[in-house]
């Protein structure tokens, strides 16, 4: 039995998740000299190592078509040496194959320090569940919609804006690299672990392992009955009942609007599945965001190119994000030069 602290899913509109001051851009000079592999205390093992009355779950991060993401904590003890972390419970009617097959794509993108880390699990019976390292601030289109009006699109903002960015490309790069398709990246689908804004890749539910696929076009997964979210998806997916690589890199300009617009719903004028699908497959792209910075919205267009072979990789999306840092580095630095000259020519002046 749960112990649950806060279930009312109403309540994931007022989460209270801690909110520190924006930083400095400085930040930006020590970011990619960030180690990406991770080396984590803990091993998985197919038999669960927690039951399911041990669990007290305590707030509410998100609620998702397959699964509920609570903040949790053990009633006692801690699961693998972790006191909070992050717990992910089945909705009911999920199938087991597809609940294993997330756990699989988990355990093979351990180590990544921008991917939510699998910790432990419990499939035997329903509900299923998942623990995953614990977030302190939420989910990055909740932060953001939270503190839309203390946020502004100024210079400082958008270089915290392209770090995050940042970081989820580095999180797509070794999902590409491990062939793995993640069919479901959206700003809600993003964890915020901790402040400046070093962002996780989350959700695995929708994924495919292309690996393990026989297919000659063992690139593209082909699957129309399952549910998906459709105002992320590309035009062929509708064309042609197809999702690629390419797929994600479509889905990675859909998340780079929801960022510059504060966690806005995508074509948020349409309200039909049939007029987002027809909207999509005509051609039609989200208008650009007030105050995005250029090279972000060429980034975006990219994006969003047709036929998808025209698209950047996310190797090619991780270097044009290096580009834009470095040059905000320099641009801080020779700020701070000029600041430090003015304020040396005063002293020289009043002497």
């Amino acid at each position: 039995m749960f112990i649950p602290d806060c279930c009312d899913a109403r309540k994931s509109r007022s989460l209270s998740f801690p909110c520190p001051p924006l930083l400095s851009s400085a930040l930006l000079s020590s970011v990619a000299a960030q180690p990406l592999v991770i080396n984590t205390p803990y091993c998985l093992s197919k038999v669960p190592r927690f039951s399911k009355s041990d669990l007290n779950l305590l707030q509410l991060i998100k609620a998702g078509k397959e699964g509920v993401f609570y903040q949790a904590r053990m009633t006692r003890g801690t699961c693998k040496g972790h006191s909070l972390f992050t717990c992910k419970i089945s909705k009911e009617g999920v199938r087991p194959k597809h609940v294993d097959m997330e756990v699989s794509i988990m355990r093979k993108l351990m180590h990544h320090k921008n991917i939510l880390q699998l910790l432990d699990w419990n499939t035997s019976v329903e509900p299923y569940v998942l623990i995953m390292e614990y977030v302190s601030y939420g989910t990055l289109r909740t932060f953001l919609q939270n503190n839309r009006s203390r946020l502004s699109p100024d210079p400082e903002l958008q270089s915290l804006l392209t770090i995050a960015s940042y970081h989820i490309a580095l999180a797509m790069q070794y999902l590409r690299s491990k062939m793995i398709v993640h069919c479901d990246l959206a700003l809600r689908n993003i964890m915020v672990s901790k402040f400046p804004w070093e962002v996780k890749v989350a959700e695995f539910g929708l994924s495919r392992d292309l690996s393990r696929m026989t297919s000659r076009r063992s690139s593209r997964w082909r699957n129309p009955q399952r549910r998906v979210p459709l105002r992320w998806y590309p035009p062929e997916y509708f064309k042609n009942n197809y999702y690629s690589f390419k797929g994600d890199v479509w889905a990675f300009g859909i998340l780079l609007w929801e960022m510059q617009t504060f966690g806005t719903l995508p074509y948020p004028n349409l309200e039909t599945s049939e007029s987002v699908v027809y909207h999509i497959c005509v051609g039609h792209k989200n208008p650009n965001p007030d105050g995005c910075r250029p090279e972000i919205l060429h980034i975006m267009r990219d994006c969003w190119q047709e036929p998808h072979t025209l698209r950047p990789s996310f190797t090619d999306i991780v270097q044009s994000l290096e580009n834009i840092m470095e040059d905000d580095c320099f641009q801080f630095l020779a700020l701070l030069i000029y600041i430090n000259c003015g304020r040396q020519n005063s002293r020289n002046s009043s002497q």
